[in-house]
């Protein structure tokens, strides 16, 4: 009996997934068999994908033909090192999420726990399909089955106006997308009817076809990340969603765009060209900027992750173009450091965002709000939470020795090598880009510290909030996975990166694994004459001097410090009014960069009897872009609707009018 293969049990994985889904289904409104079975079924499968994933790294491409879809037209599907890589991924992700999702639903929360169930399983199922697809067809098929069905679970309480906008704007841009990612493989398979993608990468592209190409795959994967200005969606849904849905779709579904990204500019297209970089790279650092200024002055806590996703999803991009700059100028060293940056950042920000996420259903079920403006003082209520969501923050700020420390710095690292670029124009530009990411990551650290503190530090400003109760074990056990995975990225950056070697080696022809290899723990991605970090010599130094600073204060001043209450200057009457709040904290952003908003004040009169002032930030491209073109769809739709006339005579009119224009424009 031969052995399986790596891809055998992928799909057994997957097969698990959908068999879970229905089993869900079968108990439609058994809370205790869904929540406390299913799901963490699912999330044991998911680590069985990452175990799976992680030793097909080093393998081979296996592949495979299904005899399902339409005649003619099977699934193809392929393993190699890219595949193998977001599945790791998404299985390690999975497997937190799910384990906490058995204690967070609750009974008569909008969908029932069963329809819950298959949804969330399909939705793991067809990303995990995304990545194997090897043709058009299925990547298509998953694709939208993907969509599909993470648009069901961001409208799970769907009784909710503000919800069902919210995902009917989700749905709109994500078919707008998947229509670009068609014309794109229509354009890779040159005419020749195969759409596998082993006949697109035999392909030879004219310059022209290839931009086209990699335009319409920009644009396609971008709608799905959340690209400037095709990001409108996305602050929308993650709020929607439920919180362990909010979880996976920006820790693990946007980076399947990346993911289709990566594929189409480094493997599926047989020629890199520097100025794609270029735009790339602009645009991701208008995003990353746009994102994290944004995310800087919003109140409600699902909102700034779901903009700080953004902010993380330009700094990928930023990644992703600088490694096409390199690879075009064939210098492959280079270009494997900047996708290692980027695929690092891909594992870190999959384990800190959602850990985030998870963080905000807590908050959101023990006190009912996600307005900041009503929150504060939870870690006395809620203290693992508050110390459990700490290594997160640390992490999204890009703070050692956590693995989002480890990402920026690499990705630093790679654009302190651009001088080295034979065009003087880019080695212009790169000290801007530098310094757009230095502030960029000032930025996120600054919008943490808002985040953090407001929720969990000072005085509650609700009395409720004494009443708040702290994360369940299941939440914790799912928690305490993301935490470790932070925690493992953070100080073990030189064995993740070996695991990375073979995704660069395959995608840029070079990888970082051997050089990194030489210098044992300490990080150095090229010589450690030229830069290198160690971090679990940062962490012994940092705990030694925070021990030295705790006994030296026992020791000489215990019992000389005049203890009081903080944020009041030593008076015991303190209110929780005296407080800065959300709306404060962001104040400075929101004057700083004020072109970026579209602000309406609400300022009050002497005649209110309740006098109220409150501002609202508005985007500037909602109301320059969407606006325009909704208006200008609905005058069009109107125009339209004239025609139907209800009577067959008109119809067969339109026909015939139809018919001999065509017949007389053949003739001519």
């Amino acid at each position: 009996m031969a052995a399986w293969l790596h891809l055998d049990w992928v799909l057994l994985v997957v097969c698990a997934w959908l068999a879970t889904g229905l089993a869900g289904l079968a108990a439609l409104r058994r809370f205790a068999l869904v929540s406390h079975l299913l799901f963490p079924l699912g999330g044991a499968l998911g680590l069985v994908l990452s175990g799976v994933a992680l030793r097909a790294l080093f393998d081979t491409p296996e592949t495979a033909v299904l005899p399902l879809g339409l005649p003619l037209l099977p699934f193809h599907l392929r393993l190699d090192a890219l595949a193998a890589f977001f599945l790791m991924v998404i299985g390690a992700v999975a497997t937190g999420v799910s384990v906490f999702a058995a204690g967070y639903f609750r009974k008569a929360e909008g969908t029932p726990p069963g329809l819950l169930c298959l949804e969330y399983h399909v939705f793991l199922a067809s990303m995990a399909l995304v990545v194997l697809a090897d043709d058009a067809y299925v990547f298509m098929v998953m694709w939208e089955t993907m969509a599909l069905s993470s648009y069901f679970l961001v409208t799970a309480n769907h009784r909710v106006p503000e919800v069902r906008r919210a995902g009917y704007l989700y749905l709109l841009m994500a078919h707008v997308g998947a229509i670009a990612i068609l014309l794109c493989f229509g354009v890779l398979q040159a005419g020749t009817g195969d759409y596998t993608f082993a006949n697109m990468r035999q392909q030879q592209l004219a310059p022209f076809w290839a931009s086209a190409a990699f335009l319409l795959a920009l644009f396609g994967f971008g709608t799905k990340a959340g690209m400037l200005p095709l990001h409108v969606w996305l602050p929308e849904a993650h709020p929607a969603a439920p919180s362990p849905v909010s979880a996976l779709m920006s820790a693990v579904m946007l980076k399947t765009a990346l993911y289709g990204l990566l594929r189409v500019s480094f493997d599926l297209l047989q020629v890199q060209v520097w100025w794609w970089g270029a735009l790339l790279l602009g645009v991701g650092l208008a995003t990353a900027l746009y994102g994290v200024v944004f995310a800087a002055v919003q109140v409600d806590m699902k909102r700034l992750l779901a903009y700080s996703s953004i902010e993380n999803i330009g700094l990928l991009l930023a990644a992703i173009g600088l490694a096409i700059v390199f690879s075009a100028y064939r210098m492959q060293a280079l270009a494997a450091l900047a996708l290692t940056a980027a695929l690092y950042h891909v594992a870190s920000h999959a384990f800190f965002k959602s850990l985030l996420f998870l963080a905000t259903g807590c908050v959101l079920h023990a006190t009912g709000e996600r307005n900041l403006g009503k929150l504060g003082g939870l870690i006395r209520t809620m203290p693992w939470l508050a110390w459990v969501t700490l290594l997160g923050v640390l992490a999204s700020a890009g703070l050692p020795p956590l693995g989002g420390f480890v990402a920026e710095w690499l990705l630093l690292q790679s654009f302190l090598f651009t001088p080295g670029l034979p065009d003087q124009l880019l080695n212009m530009l790169v000290p801007v880009a530098t310094a757009v990411i230095a502030l960029v990551a000032a930025l996120a650290g600054y919008t943490m510290v808002k985040f953090y503190g407001v929720i969990f530090l000072g005085t509650p400003r609700e009395a409720r909030l004494a009443e708040a109760h702290d994360a369940g074990w299941w939440e914790r056990l799912g928690m305490l996975w993301l935490v470790a995975g932070c925690v493992a990225l953070g100080l073990a950056p030189v064995q993740f990166i070996q695991l990375i070697d073979p995704v660069t080696r395959m995608l840029a022809g070079d990888g970082l694994g051997a050089t990194v290899a030489a210098n044992g723990w300490l990080l150095a991605p090229t010589s450690v004459a030229r830069a290198s970090y160690g971090p679990v010599i940062f962490l012994l130094g940092a705990a030694a001097g925070f021990a030295l600073a705790f006994v030296l204060v026992r020791l000489l001043y215990h019992g000389r410090v005049r203890r009081s209450a903080p944020w009041d200057c030593g008076y015991p009457w303190q209110t929780a009014r005296m407080q800065d709040t959300a709306e404060g904290f962001g104040q400075p952003i929101r004057q700083i960069f004020e072109p970026f908003f579209a602000l309406k004040r609400e300022l009050p009169t002497p005649f209110d009897a309740k006098p109220r002032y409150q501002v609202v930030v508005g985007d500037r491209l909602w109301e320059w872009l969407y606006l325009p073109v909704a208006t200008a769809t609905d005058r069009i739709a109107r125009v339209m609707g004239l025609l139907q006339q209800g009577r067959i005579s008109v119809y067969l009119l339109y026909s015939f009018l139809t018919l001999t224009g065509t017949l007389l424009l053949v003739r001519s």
